[in-house]
């Protein structure tokens, strides 16, 4: 029997791929562009390259998968209009990586009615092992009473708080964090994921509903008990399509809205 290779190996001068199984037109059961969207996107799933590496020239994986250097290109296009890869001027495509910059223009919606966009100020108010209540669960596709971690936060934009925070994840794709690692990470929470527990978040999916200030958040937003509030409702979803965070946003609008851009497929 023949040895068994990884499709998708290591290229000798860059971390991206380099030995690739060409994809058959009349096999791939779909347009051609979407089989090699998917190839790359298992080769990341799977952890062939990983966040930060660079992926070999549009030439190279062209040839590797049997395709047109166009074909190739709105695969990566596509990826990219996802957030999944980066283009580099001059340097190449990359697998994107978790910024600062990435969440507050992809993931944070939250800026002061004249515009002012800032990254928030996020202070931790709590870190606690509990299980999974049933509308966390519902969310996350799991059962209720699943071990899970709840974290809250508190968020203050221009010095002011304005977002109250409630996170829970499941505990058994996150073996190993703690309170100390949580507080200590040195860039934003999906960064915290993507790096030491590969998981990529790429999407959101976010339900908005009108809710009054209830005790505990009036008390950490500093606002009067049933002030009226946004609630943003979020699941986050990571490279699969696996739920991994449950969060319940709570935010003051006297002087903060939720901006969302919205455009039509192209």
């Amino acid at each position: 029997m023949p040895a068994r290779h990884d499709p998708l190996l290591r290229h000798p001068t860059a971390t991206g791929l380099s030995a690739l199984a060409a994809i058959a037109p009349e096999a791939a059961g779909m347009p051609l562009f979407r089989a090699v969207k998917r190839a790359l996107l298992q080769a990341i799933e799977q952890g062939t390259v990983t966040a930060g590496d660079a992926l070999p020239s549009e030439t190279v994986l062209a040839r590797g998968f049997g395709v047109s250097v166009g074909t190739l290109r709105r695969a990566v296009d596509d990826l990219v209009a996802d957030h999944i890869l980066v283009r580099r001027q001059g340097r190449g495509t990359f697998v994107a990586t978790h910024t600062s910059d990435r969440f507050l223009f992809q993931f944070f919606h939250i800026e002061r009615a004249d515009g002012l966009r800032d990254a928030p100020e996020v202070e931790l108010l709590s870190f606690e092992r509990t299980r999974l209540d049933d509308e966390a669960a519902a969310a996350l596709g799991l059962k209720p009473g699943e071990p899970a971690l709840q974290v809250e936060n508190r968020l203050r934009l221009q010095g002011r708080p304005v977002v109250h925070d409630r996170l829970l994840i499941p505990a058994a794709l996150f073996r190993g964090l703690t309170e100390k690692r949580w507080r200590e990470r040195s860039n934003t929470i999906y960064h915290l994921y993507q790096t030491e527990f590969a998981i990529t978040v790429v999407r959101a999916h976010e339900r908005l509903r009108a809710v009054g200030a209830d005790r505990n958040t009036a008390r950490v937003l500093g606002v009067p008990l049933g002030q009226p509030m946004l609630q943003v409702r979020r699941v986050a979803i990571a490279l699969g399509g696996l739920a991994v965070e449950w969060r319940v946003s709570t935010v003051a609008t006297t002087q903060h809205e939720y901006v969302n851009l919205l455009t039509r497929p192209t």
